[in-house]
């Protein structure tokens, strides 16, 4: 699949129900057929005429958004943040039936240092998913120094420009979990911690 233009809409790797009961089949669609590829078409539309830009590739238009003529700027940054975020949180699941969970590897080891306990993590990233605001994503992330931090962002804005390294993230837009869990975001967030995909965020926070 292409990384810079024109960008194309990711296939899941699991069916559309293979989130089920967690994350329903409906939502599945609508998210991703519909949602992510909305913001696959728009960023392409942004960029068809810029072709000097054409062999960046999505991180590159994000981070070096600067760069970016002023009058496509934003519809870049909304919509390539919309496809970057999209993409991660939808590699970031898996079929709770093929899970591993909580596996021992560098990335559990490194949540059991942060924060004491695997269920004091998920206590804390469960509080700041509750606190954002509208639209936008929880993250975990590592820095610089290798710690970990749980970071909010509003609407399709990525960690990217914080030069910190995302390992996984829970999209908390109302389109990612209304038909299911209606407004009662706490339910989809304990929903979302059964069917992370832990290899992938592991391979996330190793660099692979």
């Amino acid at each position: 699949m292409n990384n810079h233009y024109p960008f194309e809409l990711i296939p899941l790797t699991y069916s559309y129900d293979a989130l089920e009961p967690y994350i329903d089949e409906k939502t599945m669609r609508l998210h991703h057929d519909k949602h992510l590829q909305t913001y696959v078409n728009n960023l392409n539309a942004a960029l068809k005429d810029y072709p000097g830009l054409h062999g960046w590739s999505l991180e590159q238009l994000l981070y070096y958004s600067d760069s970016i003529p002023e009058e496509i700027r934003t519809a870049v940054l909304h919509n390539g943040g919309g496809v970057y975020n999209h993409n991660m949180y939808f590699a970031g699941m898996k079929n709770p039936a093929q899970q591993i969970n909580k596996p021992d590897n560098k990335l559990i080891r490194a949540v059991l240092a942060g924060y004491g306990s695997f269920d004091t993590f998920k206590q804390e990233f469960k509080k700041q998913a509750l606190k954002v605001f509208g639209s936008g994503y929880t993250w975990l992330a590592v820095n610089g120094d290798g710690k970990l931090q749980i970071i909010n962002t509003g609407n399709q804005e990525t960690v990217l420009p914080l030069n910190v390294r995302p390992v996984l993230l829970i999209d908390v837009w109302e389109h990612a979990y209304y038909l299911k869990h209606y407004n009662v975001r706490a339910d989809y967030i304990d929903d979302w911690f059964e069917v992370i995909n832990w290899e992938q965020a592991e391979k996330n926070y190793c660099g692979n």
